[in-house]
């Protein structure tokens, strides 16, 4: 706690340095990687990512120095460069985008580590710390690297406010674009350069292998909490942060911890949590959706077969065994029993000392769904001209799901049948 009062304070230089320099570098990714994730192109941020590191070796064998602003424009025009080389592949040649993609991405890292190993074994002393571009080094940055790679991050920030409208609209719905008269090959030019952008300036904080990771997963684990763009970019924008001052404080705490890897593990772990528990697309909600959409099934099926049972006699509230109930219908012991104690609990059916019978509210909510079952089968046979024995089973589906506005409709439309296409009799509301 001690250390982190300490790192939260920022009156050691070094920690403010490292701090706003992440901060910029992965809120500018960020922003960018939400209409990359849009667009269904991540691998595209991977493939540049990859292909800015010649651009880094040559600028340094050509001007010698490891000037963050040269190192910057030799690493933009190589990763443009192998967007072109995509773009020229998937238009002249039968290969599709991925397959273009993996090309060009190991084509250029390729010849990066070409590159990197001579200047190595060049001699050339001004080359020490050049492979942390691999990897990242966020811990080495400096108030010259803030400025240049901080000017640039907000340069990005501020074209994607002043696109905003543009990229949205290629982003959701391209050819309605298009159809409005917008120049959208000039809108995916800018984007591009806007990916290159956000690529360039984080190299120096994650690394070239790590990068795509810093692009795509803040706007992966904001997509699964939220629908609308403006607060995806939000959430991206504060994972992000959340993550870059995480990074910088594990470093800080464990001194042989590297800050890029860091950044990437807590919005890895971030993303996975969201997977897991968002409230409405979270793989929980949805295991816990269709938990209850099973139980819901198997409970209206059961109060069908009570009230199709109690039909015979015309006596509905009769006690029926857990046998009788399952001569009528295969169905697990387990399940039934099961089925019965819920709906016992929320008193639709009640127990006897011989078996189960239908409460008032038990039968009503049996007819109900026998009534939808063959108002439906009775629809397929009007309109869809479905032979009658073959309705059975679609109309066991559609029962559960048949809302009372088109309950009504169905019966409005139907005009208010008094059998189905088995002859047995349509119970309707008395």
């Amino acid at each position: 706690m001690e250390k982190l009062i300490q790192f939260l304070s920022f009156s050691d230089p070094n920690v403010r340095f490292v701090v706003a320099g992440c901060v910029l570098l992965t809120v500018s990714s960020a922003i960018v990687g939400c209409f990359t994730f849009l667009r269904k192109r991540a691998l595209l941020g991977d493939a540049v990512a990859h292909s800015v590191l010649p651009g880094v070796c040559l600028s340094f064998m050509i001007a010698g120095t490891k000037n963050p602003f040269v190192l910057l424009i030799g690493a933009f025009l190589t990763g443009w460069l192998s967007l072109l080389a995509i773009d020229y592949i998937t238009r002249n040649t039968k290969l599709k985008e991925d397959t273009a993609i993996g090309l060009t991405l190991s084509v250029f890292f390729g010849i990066g580590i070409l590159l990197l190993t001579n200047i190595q074994h060049s001699g050339n002393a001004a080359q020490s710390g050049l492979d942390s571009f691999l990897f990242g080094k966020a811990a080495s940055l400096m108030l010259d690297d803030i400025l240049i790679f901080g000017t640039v991050g907000i340069i990005l920030i501020v074209i994607v406010f002043l696109f905003y409208k543009e990229l949205f609209l290629i982003s959701f719905d391209e050819n309605f674009a298009r159809t409005i008269g917008l120049p959208v090959k000039t809108i995916e030019l800018l984007l591009s350069t806007l990916t290159v952008m956000a690529v360039v300036v984080g190299i120096q904080a994650v690394g070239v292998v790590l990068m795509a990771a810093m692009l795509i997963t803040p706007a992966a684990a904001a997509r699964y909490w939220t629908s609308n763009l403006t607060s995806m970019i939000f959430l991206a924008v504060m994972l992000s942060m959340i993550s870059g001052i995480g990074g910088a404080f594990v470093s800080y705490q464990e001194k042989n911890m590297p800050t890029g890897p860091w950044i990437v593990m807590i919005i890895s772990v971030i993303a996975i949590l969201s997977f897991l528990f968002s409230p409405q697309k979270g793989i929980a909600a949805r295991l816990f959706i269709q938990r209850q959409h099973k139980l819901k099934i198997l409970k209206e099926n059961i109060l069908k077969l009570l009230f199709q049972l109690g039909e015979k006699e015309k006596n509905f509230l009769t006690e029926r065994s857990i046998d009788e109930i399952i001569q009528k219908r295969a169905m697990e012991k387990s399940e039934l029993k099961k089925g019965l104690r819920l709906l016992r609990l929320e008193g639709y059916v009640s127990k006897e000392t011989t078996g189960w019978k239908l409460t008032i509210e038990g039968k009503e909510q049996g007819q109900r769904v026998t009534r939808l079952h063959r108002l439906w089968e009775m629809y397929l046979t009007e309109y869809l001209r479905i032979a009658p024995d073959h309705v059975h089973d679609d109309a066991e589906s559609m029962e559960h799901i048949i809302t009372p506005e088109i309950e009504q409709k169905l019966e409005e439309q139907l005009k208010h049948p008094k059998t189905d296409p088995h002859l047995s009799e349509i119970p309707y509301k008395s």
